[in-house]
This record gives structure tokens, C-alpha cells and sequence, in this order.
């Protein structure tokens, strides 16, 4: 309900899950971390998106929240779903998730979907009995008759053209929407709804030797270095892991019955910083980082969260006016340094930077901006910075641009939501032309903006 210009949730704790699952789909509030609190009675996530806990007691919780005000909506539970407002199912799985680093394929009793020429033939096996049969996913929108599946002799079948990356799919079996029951990734939407898992592959590892092993493993950056997280195949020649990578730079090698080996078959290795080499595999585009002047070091070692930090991983070539790297790195925004001799040393031709825990800051860089921040009518302003979830809300890192009367700044978000806000002249403001807000633990207020793929 709504009272005295306040969103108000009440709740009795005797509700079964199921009840209160239900309501918070029926609203859209599924990431408001009220099951977190009712199990566990911490209010951080709730206090953290504006919440206060008016009663708490043994049978009843009340939650409540200032009601921005929309002139043209007038229904008070339209007001609240809008408040907290989510992007819809196509937004929250678009077809690449620019979140997701790798990805790999389980399936039981059938094999892996059949790839030709970018087009995969999703396989439902059996149900001779039904009558229709459709495929819906992210790669048609969730449309529940559009894509319509041919039955053959042991099931039906479905060719869809498909991009490398995430995709999320059910089958329509005459009109009833059911998992695909042979494949072991199954992922909760948030919204009580479970889908079937597929990554469209972009790499094949490969390790031509050792058929006389057990088990075989691949760890890497892209996976933590888990030991035991991806186990590799046994085929005729050795072994093999289709997977999906992002875009970047990646570094792994193979486990083969507890023993390390890197790729032999791979000449670009990078230190591993146990007097060995790991392999190194780079997609995408590369951009070239360069660091002028220091010609007198010994040497210079490219450093970020990109790599996680390993400063003896990446050395840099000495040029005759300094040194470069050229390095794949995917969309993003990205913290970095050299090490100089053993010494940090930011990048004197980059004014971007952020705070870091020493104090010292780090480089800032963004690669390929997807949104424009743009602050209108205050051209009277001095100074104007942009801060949010994606610079760990640093009020001196991201000085925006004077374009007339206005200020802007480029930068790359990720798919989902973001929060954020605009210093002027040292004062916090909300964006006074982005009408979606969300209240926050210093009662506020932080703009929000949602990213689509």
C-alpha cells in the first residue's frame, strides 16, 4: 500500500515461501533481499536500497520507502513497481551477456547440439506424442510459437543461427513450457522461473597426448584456476574442451592426473611466477598500452584487475622512446599500472584515475562507451564529476566535459543496473532528468539507469 507518501510492505512471517516468492514476482521485487532478511533478519540489503524497517516482531515485518512522485502515474502499485523498476526478461538475458567470462556445455544422455556454420540444432529427445513442439529463448525473444520444431525419428529438432556466448532456452510442448530435462545447466531468472543453459562455443582446447591419463582438467584465469572445475574429454588423438570465452586475454594450463603442463601446442606464454610459463590466449582486439620515457629501466611489467594484479605476468617491450604492450581486453572499464623496476608508476598520459586501499590511485581506462551521462543547464558550474557503482562511487576520478550548457561523459556499463550521481562544485545531486531513483542509506537518493545488450 501506499500512506503518507511512502511505499509500505507488510508481511506476516507465517507466510510458506512459496507465498512469499510468489508476491515478489507478482511486483517485480525479487532483488530486494527481503527472503535474505526474513531468513536471516539482517537489514543490510534492504537499508542499502532505501528500506527502513518500521516493525519487526515474531508474526509481522513492515518495510516502507519514500514514494517518488510520477504525474502520470496515479495507480499506487504501478507506483511501486516503477520505483523498483526491472528490465524485462529480454533485458535481463539478452543474447551476449557481457558478464559472463566462460561458459561450457553438460548434457546427458544426448550429445552436445550439433554446430555448423554458426547455426546450432537445438534437440529434444522423444515425446512422440505431441502434437506441437516450439523452441523459445533470448534468441527470439521468449516467443512461444514462432519457432516451431520438426519432429524425426527419435525426437524433434530445431536449427537456430546463433551468436558465441550465453543462451537461455525452454521447449513449448504443446503449449506447456518444460526444461530441457538432458541438460545439467538449468539458471533461476529471479523471477521464479527456471531455464535451460546453452553456450554457443568460440574455442576448442585440445591436448593431442596423454591418452593414457585418467582425468584431465584445464584451469585458467577465466575460471579461478579451479583444479577441478572443467574436466577435459577423451577422444582418438587426446583430449578436448569445447568452451565459450569472452573477450580478452586469457591465461591456463592443463592438469593431467595432478601434474601442470602448459600448451605445448601454444607458442604465447606468459611467467607463471614459479620459474615455469602458463599459455596465453587472446580474442578479440588488442589495445596497445605504452608507457613513455623510463628507457634506463631494467624493466616494466603492465599490471590491472584485468589480470588480476600479477605484476610479474605481463612484461612490456622497450621501445626507443619507452614501452608498449599490445594486450586483448574486451568492453569495460578497466584499473591499471606499470611496475616499474619495482616501483608503481601510474600512466602519466592517462588523467583518468581512481582510489585505490594505498592510497596511490590507479589508471583508469574505458574501452568501446556504451551510455553518455549527460547533465543539462549547468553551464555555470566550475567543475562537474560523475560517480556510481562502476568507479566505487570516487567523487574526483571522472571529471565530465563541458559541451555549452551542459556537461557529459562516455563510459561503458555493464548489462543491468546502475546507480549513479553527479558532483557539482563538491555537491552530490541526483540526475534531475532521469525521473528513475532509488533512495539510499544516506536518505539521498541515487539515479539509476538500466543498460540493455
Amino acid at each position: 500500500m501506499v500512506r503518507d507518501g511512502r511505499m509500505l510492505i507488510e508481511l506476516s512471517k507465517q507466510l510458506a515461501p512459496t507465498s512469499v516468492d510468489s508476491f515478489l514476482v507478482q511486483f517485480n521485487l525479487t532483488d530486494l533481499g527481503l527472503k535474505h532478511f526474513l531468513k536471516t533478519g539482517n537489514p543490510d540489503s534492504l537499508q542499502q536500497q532505501g528500506w527502513h524497517i518500521e516493525h519487526n516482531s515474531d508474526q509481522l515485518v513492515v518495510i516502507t520507502k519514500p514514494l517518488m512522485v510520477f504525474e502520470s502515474i496515479k495507480d499506487p502499485v504501478d507506483r511501486i513497481i516503477f520505483t523498483e523498476k526491472h528490465p524485462d526478461m529480454v533485458d535481463l538475458f539478452p543474447i551476449i551477456n557481457q558478464q559472463v567470462v566462460f561458459g561450457y556445455n553438460r548434457f546427458k544422455n544426448k550429445g552436445l547440439f550439433p554446430e555448423r556454420d554458426s547455426v546450432v540444432t537445438f534437440y529434444l529427445r522423444n515425446n512422440p506424442s505431441a502434437r506441437k513442439v516450439y523452441l523459445a529463448g533470448t534468441f527470439n525473444r521468449w516467443s512461444p510459437n514462432s519457432l516451431k520444431m520438426t519432429r524425426v525419428d527419435s525426437g524433434w529438432i530445431a536449427q537456430v543461427p546463433l551468436q558465441a556466448g550465453k543462451h537461455l532456452y525452454k521447449f513449448v510442448i504443446d503449449e506447456h513450457w518444460e526444461l530441457d530435462f538432458d541438460n545439467q545447466l538449468r539458471e533461476n531468472d529471479g523471477r521464479g522461473n527456471i531455464n535451460s543453459v546453452y553456450y554457443k562455443t568460440n574455442v576448442v582446447f585440445r591436448l593431442n597426448s596423454f591418452q593414457n591419463a585418467k582425468r584431465v582438467y584445464l584451469a585458467g584465469s577465466f575460471n579461478n584456476w579451479r583444479e577441478r572445475n572443467l574436466q577435459m574429454t577423451k577422444t582418438a588423438r587426446g583430449w578436448e574442451l569445447p568452451l565459450f570465452l569472452a573477450q580478452g586475454s586469457h591465461v591456463y594450463k592443463f592438469i593431467v592426473d595432478g601434474r601442470w603442463y602448459h600448451d605445448t601446442t601454444n607458442p604465447e606464454t606468459v611467467p607463471d611466477g614459479h620459474n615455469g610459463v602458463n599459455s596465453i590466449l587472446r580474442i578479440g582486439p588488442t589495445h596497445l598500452f605504452k608507457l613513455d620515457g623510463y628507457t634506463n629501466a631494467r624493466e616494466v611489467f603492465l599490471a590491472g584487475n584485468f589480470n588480476n594484479w600479477r605484476d610479474f605476468e605481463l612484461p612490456m617491450k622497450k621501445t626507443p622512446s619507452g614501452w608498449e604492450l599490445p594486450y586483448s581486453i574486451g568492453p569495460g572499464n578497466y584499473e591499471y599500472k606499470f611496475k616499474v623496476d619495482g616501483k608503481w608508476v601510474l600512466d602519466p598520459s592517462n588523467p583518468l584515475k581512481v582510489k585505490n586501499n594505498e592510497g596511490t590511485g590507479n589508471s583508469y581506462l574505458i574501452l568501446s562507451p556504451n551510455h553518455t551521462f549527460r547533465l543539462k543547464n549547468y553551464g555555470q558550474a566550475k567543475a562537474v564529476y560523475l560517480a556510481g557503482d562502476f568507479n566505487n562511487w570516487d567523487p574526483n576520478a571522472l571529471l565530465m566535459k563541458k559541451e555549452g550548457n551542459d556537461w557529459v561523459f562516455s563510459l561503458h556499463l555493464p548489462v543491468g543496473k546502475n546507480r549513479y550521481k553527479f558532483i557539482v562544485d563538491g555537491e552530490w545531486i541526483i540526475d534531475p532528468d532521469n525521473k528513475l531513483w532509488e533512495q539510499n542509506e544516506h536518505q539521498t537518493g541515487n539515479s539509476i539507469i538500466w543498460v540493455e545488450q
